[in-house]
């Protein structure tokens, strides 16, 4: 046995903290007799490395006593284990949702500047001075540096407009909420019309719009003038070409912090509300198209809807903030919600599920109590896809209304006139109205889809769920182009769709796109799965330039996305030819259409495609597409653009 002097000379690599904690409380003994018999040299150079204060940067071991570090976790932290387990799968997973709403948040900062710029904006519109009673067709008294930011078609129009200040300037929309996201930040500010510009029919033929524009138009030369302002424009408000407002954003620094949308609105009573039923017609055939409808005049439940939804704007948001409140988790799953949304590009423009619709369905789901205020964002963000992919409001809508006026439309009549339904408190408006079938479709295929992500706890399901864009190239497995968009204009007359015509106030785009995907939907047949479109948004304009035009908008997007199974038949059966619906499969087949006899006998009517090689075969959906648009629509193959198989190649 060595002696007490002798044990300092054995050298031994440093122990570990816990194990140094152990020995100095478990054998004091041991260790003072080491220290005994060091080296009296380096005893005071060690004990200069003590005093010496830590590297900058470096992270330091935390001093806990043993009472600190065995303490029993509060309740807080065994609820914050016991939701991270059950409903995150992982810790991880929490973190990365934490980090991903922190980053798309304002600041507190920002929000002061935001809010300082908000009240010098409203002190300058309550300065632009009136103007004298003109009647709507007399525009002279416009400056020759603004133009009116609507396509004014017919020109010719009843009813008088004079400017007067706003009656009340109102912030709304989502930052108001707290929902709102970097890096694009939209303040939405509600402009009142005061009464006294409007007149009783001002409904009818787009009196309102008329003069909602030419509102617009006088804030924008005055507000133009002020050195406030870095940039005022002109935009489409959702992508409706009867709805602009005017763009502001701050001179300096601030620039790129926020932009400030103007949005007129009129009276909350003005309107009667019944003559705004989405069964009425508020644009007279005689006036649109210059020959009367003696007999029937077709309703216009998009017109309608529009008019409402400027009505229904602070109601919405008094909604949405009783509901919202100081319910955070709420919140965070709005958030979460638009990222969603963002990343699959199903937000974009007119007729887009956007930031609106999905915060009244959470408000919805609150009011249905599928999902609670003390939820988290996770848990809400799951609640809602849950709801998406179950819920098919193309068939079986939704609505707020627990009213029992039976002079409101049921939503079997909201069903026959609009291909999407969701109803507000009102009974009224249907929050959906520009929602086509296809783009729901979409959100209920990538809910699912996202939903089985979830479920399978991948360790990349959040970057797949939220972090990945996912453009339409790469979602599906054929995309078609449609350029120049001016041929829709054949289609419309080539379909008969002047009712739809009149109800979009002109936009012939709209108008062709619901029975385009109708009809390729039909004749794609078994082998679809998913049909899409997208349409590019419109640019804002500068204040001196005239609106862009339909054809502007770029091109029109269609995604197929394909059975295996069906993808390559070559043939498409039809009836039998003794049947009454074979006279409908050759009208809709045309020149394709041809009688054959197949083997068990039946004489059918069939449509065959010319493909022999497995990479024709996968191409057929080319065939059908092309065919059917020049036999319905009018549109040849010089407006097509087709990709797809070009994978067949590297095979």
């Amino acid at each position: 046995m060595p002696s007490a002097g002798e044990r300092p000379a054995v050298k031994m690599g440093p122990a570990p903290a816990g194990e140094q904690h152990r020995r100095a409380t478990e054998d004091p003994e041991v260790m003072e007799l080491a220290f005994e018999g060091m080296d009296k040299e380096k005893a005071p150079s060690r004990k200069r490395a003590r005093t010496e204060p830590p590297a900058e940067g470096l992270l330091q071991p935390v001093n806990l006593s043993r009472e600190e570090l065995y303490k029993e976790p509060t309740n807080e932290e065994l609820n914050r284990l016991r939701e991270t387990e059950i409903l995150f799968h992982s810790t991880l997973l929490r973190l990365q949702v934490e980090e991903l709403l922190k980053e798309v948040r304002l600041s507190e900062k920002k929000k002061e500047r935001i809010d300082n710029f908000l009240k010098e904006v409203t002190k300058r519109i309550q300065k632009v001075p009136p103007v004298p009673e003109a009647e709507l067709t007399d525009q002279s008294w416009l400056p020759a540096g603004v133009r009116v930011p609507l396509h004014q078609v017919p020109y010719a129009v009843k009813g008088s407009f004079r400017f007067r200040p706003p009656s009340q300037i109102t912030v709304v929309g989502s930052y108001l909420l707290d929902t709102c996201m970097r890096p694009d930040i939209n303040v939405d500010v509600a402009v009142t019309m005061p009464r006294e510009i409007l007149q009783d029919k001002d409904g009818l033929n787009q009196r309102y719009f008329r003069k909602r524009a030419l509102y617009l138009a006088h804030l924008a030369y005055h507000l133009a003038q002020d050195p406030l302002f870095s940039s005022v424009r002109f935009s489409y408000m959702s992508g409706c070409h009867l709805k602009p407002s005017l763009l502001l954003r701050p001179h300096g620094k601030d620039e790129r912090l926020v932009t400030v949308r103007l949005l007129p609105c009129p009276p909350l009573d003005f309107f009667r509300p019944c003559r705004l039923l989405p069964t009425k017609n508020n644009v007279r055939s005689a006036w649109y198209r210059g020959q009367s409808c003696p007999d029937y005049e077709p309703p216009t439940p998009h017109y309608n809807t529009w008019i409402l939804q400027d009505v229904a704007l602070e109601t919405h948001m008094h909604l949405l903030a009783s509901v919202l409140g100081s319910a955070q988790g709420l919140k965070d799953g709005v958030a979460l919600l638009k990222v969603w949304l963002r990343q699959r590009e199903l937000d974009k423009g007119l007729g887009g599920f956007n930031g609106f619709i999905i915060s009244m369905l959470v408000a919805f789901l609150v009011s249905k109590r599928k999902i609670h205020t003390t939820m988290s964002g996770y848990q809400v963000l799951r609640s809602v896809l849950q709801f998406l992919a179950t819920t098919d409001l193309t068939i079986n809508g939704i609505s707020f209304s627990l009213s029992s006026d039976p002079s409101l439309p049921t939503l079997a009549e909201f069903h026959q006139l609009f291909a999407v339904v969701f109803v507000d408190p009102s009974g009224r408006l249907n929050l959906c109205a520009d929602v086509t079938a296809s783009t729901y479709n979409q959100v209920q295929y990538e809910a699912e889809l996202s939903m089985a992500l979830l479920d399978s706890k991948a360790d990349d399901g959040f970057q797949l769920l939220l972090m990945t864009p996912k453009p339409m190239i790469q979602a599906f497995d054929h995309v078609v182009h449609l350029h120049p968009l001016s041929r829709l204009q054949a289609s419309c007359h080539q379909l008969k769709l002047w009712p739809e015509l009149q109800d979009n106030g002109g936009d012939y785009v709209s108008a062709a796109l619901g029975p385009l995907t109708n009809i390729l939907v039909q004749g794609l047949g078994c082998r679809l799965h998913l049909l899409a479109h997208s349409r590019p948004p419109v640019p804002e304009w500068s204040i001196n330039q005239d609106p862009p035009k339909h054809k502007d908008a770029g091109t029109l997007t269609l995604g197929f996305l394909f059975r295996p199974e069906g993808l390559t038949s070559v043939i498409d059966l039809g009836p039998e030819a003794d049947k009454p619906e074979a006279a409908d499969f050759r009208q809709f087949w045309g020149t394709r259409s041809e009688l054959r006899r197949f083997q068990d006998g039946a004489i059918r009517e069939a449509v065959v495609w010319e493909a022999e090689s497995l990479f024709e075969k996968r191409l057929i959906p080319h065939q059908v597409v092309t065919h059917l648009l020049a036999l319905h629509a009018d549109i040849p193959d010089t407006c097509i653009q087709y990709v797809g198989g070009f994978l067949d190649a590297l095979i």
